[in-house]
């Protein structure tokens, strides 16, 4: 039988690929036969269902509307989100405190938080006061559902053709969400905050809920929030006495309470009240012949002479008082009256001062704004200027306000150096010279490089490229791992803001508050201990019952090694003896501290410190623009001196840690209450209510005193034989 030969592999793949061709081409054909068929049905039942005409458009629209709808209902969520995380928290009971605060002395220097207001409901109000409210600031309050359109374009076409803000387009409810949760800041994105929050508010609150609210917490001028408090204040009456005059002014004080307050600019307010009275008839809520008496018999305020209060010190320490709370601090109490270490004398020094300076230098500096904060060695808060203005802005620059501390930061990266090399020391030796970390080199002030120094000359003369070798030594050779240390050292100082961990971090380059700064460095002055600032030393309830005390319930915490803190003293000490600070130095008191310029000098600082008090300066601009050339070592530096010298006055001065005090420490002569001589929370008079006028009397005593022992010590220089018994003189001469 005859085989037939095998078919060759080659062959057969060929054959098999000729079928899987031929299988593809005729799937693909059929598939598109199918899909065409099918499409061709789809398209007939399609026309079936096209509409035409009015129809179409009806449902075209409908069509686009969904569409557009969708993607703005997305964009209005992410909006939105930001706005409505403010109401996270239990908002509306963040205010839910009445508080009195006193000064050191025992003496009422305001109030924040309800103010009394808990006994007044709406109906108690007058209802002139309520109708000149809604007259002037939203006459569609109860129609609208807290934006109100109409009111905002009447508002539009009034200021269109009055050339300027003539009339504002906010509801009552976008300004009490303003109140309630943002702050003055004018920028679009508060703008869009405070729609959609006076949107949530109407959705939570009922109108006359919302109407109460904004009675209750609006700012009137004078450091009084809310009506109930301003007819106090301005007329000295209680809220539910007010006639027609006096609640037409208190009315046009809603929206500028630093133009109209009627202590400040009588004329102004009365033409203001004018105002309110022609809009409440405008409103219909009067005629024409009801406000004739008011007008022909104005408000006239009670007389306050030009009282000045410590808003930026009160708004502060409220703060202060509501973290306290929300801790259980005082169980369920709601009625506080609370103890400040604030120095009245001192707070109306330094608000002068810093007005002084930038009216007389601010022009020459290109300065705008500036910030002052004094305190205790153990963060007790003195006093605090948050700007030039509170009734302009009250925005606080002084706790609030975020910038960079330039080489005021430095401290915080010699500390770190010294915890971490005990064999450093202020005598070591360090090399100043160019040193890049990838393509970041840092330069000097005069740009050039002073070779072999001590690490104490570097810190005085604040040399940049020391730092910045001290981060890469910190960490061993990796700057990351240094700046994290650095990073560490300073939040347990006192820094609470986040730090970036970036290469210019230690010539300061980061974000930080004048008072967080003055609370880092009171830890370089109490030897150690973290100095986190505080207002309340003490806070009874309404039964005069003591619920709070701060000495007793915040421990101490020791933040930095003696061995560091005497070591970083001697050198910042020498940093106004001998380096940039030499013009905050303190006639007979050591002193220390370190100055702080940023790039394009768009801030200066002085942060120092003596054996009793810490205080920070800052002076820049709101809008971060460049100054004229001022360094920390100009104005800063300047005003920290008059600040302290006013501080200083009638203290007997303690010695800085690991300064040796010398023939430095004096005893100063003032007027000032030599009760000041007390520091801190444990002081005798901190329990006691003494009024100013008798810690007066007592340092007066004090410089009878004194004047005896200069009558001794003069007698004595004279070869007068000093009578037995007769007091030492004790007084040192003070170094010049």
């Amino acid at each position: 039988m005859r085989q037939h030969p095998s078919t060759p592999l080659s062959t057969r793949i060929k054959r098999a690929a000729l079928w899987l061709d031929a299988w593809l081409n005729s799937f693909l054909f059929q598939s598109g036969r199918g899909l065409a068929s099918a499409y061709e049905s789809y398209s007939e039942k399609m026309k079936s269902l096209r509409f035409r005409g009015p129809l179409r458009v009806v449902l075209d629209l409908t069509s686009e509307a969904t569409t557009l709808g969708t993607a703005g209902g997305i964009v209005m969520l992410a909006l939105a989100l930001p706005a409505f995380r403010e109401t996270e928290d239990d908002w509306l009971k963040t205010q839910d405190l009445a508080v009195t605060f006193v000064d050191r002395y025992g003496q009422e220097v305001g109030r924040r938080g309800l103010h009394l207001d808990d006994s007044y409901k709406l109906e108690d109000f007058p209802d002139y006061m309520i109708k000149a409210a809604l007259s002037t600031e939203d006459r569609r309050f109860y129609d609208h559902w807290g934006i109100d359109p109409i009111g905002t374009m009447r508002a539009l076409v009034v200021n269109t053709q009055g050339g300027g803000v003539v009339q504002g387009g906010s509801s009552i409810t976008q300004q009490l969400a303003k109140n309630l949760f943002l702050t003055n800041e004018r920028s679009l994105e508060r703008k869009i905050k405070e729609a959609f929050l006076a949107v949530w508010l109407e959705f939570h609150l009922t109108k006359d809920e919302i109407l109460k609210l904004y009675l209750d917490r609006a700012y009137m001028g004078g450091g009084a929030h809310g009506v109930v408090a301003a007819a106090d204040y301005y007329f000295g009456k209680p809220a539910k006495d007010l006639t027609l005059a006096e609640s037409a002014m208190l009315a046009g004080l809603f929206k500028a309470p630093t133009k109209y307050a009627p202590h400040v600019n009588l004329p102004a307010a009365r033409a203001r009240a004018n105002e309110v009275l022609r809009n409440m008839v405008e409103a219909g809520f009067l005629t024409e012949g009801q406000i004739q008496t008011a007008r022909r018999n104005p408000a006239t305020p009670v007389s306050r002479e030009r009282e000045t209060t410590p808003d930026f010190y009160l708004d502060w320490a409220f703060e202060q008082v509501k973290a306290l709370a929300a801790e259980k601090k005082f169980g369920t109490e709601r009625v506080l009256t609370v103890k400040t270490p604030l120095d009245t004398s001192l707070q109306r020094h330094a608000e002068e001062l810093l007005e002084s300076e930038l009216r007389q230098n601010g022009r020459q500096y290109r300065a705008g704004q500036g910030a002052i904060v004094v305190m205790d060695v153990d963060g007790a808060v003195r006093a605090i200027v948050g700007g030039r203005d509170y009734g302009q802005s009250q925005f606080n620059r002084a706790t609030n306000g975020l910038r960079q501390p330039g080489s005021s930061f430095k401290p915080f990266v010699y500390a770190a150096a010294l915890t971490t090399n005990p064999k450093l020391k202020p005598s070591s030796t360090v090399v100043d010279a160019p040193i890049c970390l990838g393509n970041w080199c840092p330069q000097n002030y005069g740009r050039s490089y002073a070779g072999s120094m001590p690490l104490v000359s570097a810190l005085a003369r604040s040399i940049n490229s020391i730092p910045v070798r001290m981060s890469v030594e910190i960490g061993k050779g990796n700057a990351k791992a240094g700046r994290t240390v650095i990073i560490d050292t300073a939040k347990r100082m006192g820094l609470t803001h986040p730090l970036a961990n970036e290469a210019p971090l230690p010539i300061g380059a980061a974000e930080v508050t004048p008072i967080d700064m003055a609370s880092s460095y009171a830890v370089f002055a109490n030897g150690g201990y973290r100095a986190d600032p505080y207002a309340a030393w003490e806070v009874r309830n309404s039964s005069g019952e003591v619920i709070y005390r701060h000495d007793r319930d915040t421990p101490p915490k020791q933040v930095l090694e003696t061995r560091v803190v005497n070591d970083m003293n001697f050198m910042l000490n020498k940093v106004v003896t001998e380096g940039t600070g030499r013009r905050a130095g303190l006639e007979g008191i050591p002193t220390a501290g370190k100055t702080g310029t940023t790039n394009a000098y768009k801030d200066a600082w002085f942060v120092g410190f003596t054996g009793n008090l810490v205080a920070a300066v800052w002076y820049g601009n709101d809008d971060s623009k460049p100054m004229n050339n001022m360094t920390g070592g100009t104005l800063p530096a300047h005003t920290w001196h008059e600040v302290m010298d006013f501080a200083h006055q009638n203290l007997e001065i303690r010695p800085i840690p690991g300064v040796d005090p010398g023939p430095f420490a004096r005893v100063a002569t003032s007027s000032r209450p030599a009760a000041d001589q007390a520091q801190g929370p444990t002081s005798a008079f901190l329990a006691g209510t003494l009024s100013r006028k008798s810690f007066e009397v007592l340092g007066g005593i004090g410089t009878l005193f004194q004047s005896a022992e200069r009558s001794i010590s003069t007698a004595k220089e004279s070869g007068v034989p000093r009578m037995t018994g007769s007091v030492e003189a004790s007084r040192q001469v003070a170094m010049p």
